[in-house]
């Protein structure tokens, strides 16, 4: 149970049965009366958002959120499946659970997918992830402009700015927060 002085930006709570997270928080103190502490709350499972107002003493529950070790297996182009490495188990996410992960997700990355209930509402990609370049120009003798990059597409179909001397069929590392080429991989 936490208190609306717990409230802050990312905390997780439950209101009405569904896992809400705070995206903006800001304590008010009027003149006369008690503290409010107003809040943008996003649900965990549609997306939707809406503001509300606690006051100084309000109650609200933890929500059960928990996050498992999952292997992506394949999507079949509106769902996607991830396969508990412990237990085998296998569960099923919406692609708009997915976002924008998917520029990243190649079969048998592992990830951590968030449980409420459980039920998949969200996936944690890696911070780094290794992908292959699959569409590349050449690299002409004489490209050598200080801070030169060039356009290459990977296996997953994310296109990203790397060095001239990256080639077709090399494999680069990937930062997923930022999605900027990080340094070539040796094989």
């Amino acid at each position: 149970m936490y208190e609306s002085s717990d409230l802050r930006k990312g905390l997780k709570i439950q209101i009405d049965g569904d896992p809400y997270e705070v995206t903006y928080f800001q304590f008010v103190k009027p003149g006369k009366g008690q503290a409010l502490y107003k809040c943008k709350l996003k649900n965990m499972i549609s997306g939707s958002q809406f503001e509300k107002t606690f006051r100084s003493g309000d109650k609200m529950e933890e929500a059960n959120l928990e996050e498992q070790q999952m292997e992506y297996l394949y999507n079949d182009g509106e769902h996607f499946f991830f396969m508990n490495t412990s237990t085998y188990e296998q569960e099923e996410m919406a692609a708009e659970q997915v976002g924008d992960a998917v520029k990243f997700l190649k079969e048998n990355t592992v990830c951590d997918v968030l449980l409420f209930q459980e039920r998949a509402i969200g996936l944690s990609l890696p911070n780094f992830i290794e992908l292959r370049v699959v569409k590349s120009d050449p690299w002409a003798k004489g490209d050598t402009a200080s801070g030169s990059s060039k356009p290459a597409e990977l296996e997953t179909a994310l296109v990203v700015q790397v060095p001239p001397f990256i080639e077709e069929g090399e494999k680069v590392r990937i930062d997923t927060r930022t999605g900027q080429y990080v340094e070539r991989v040796k094989e």
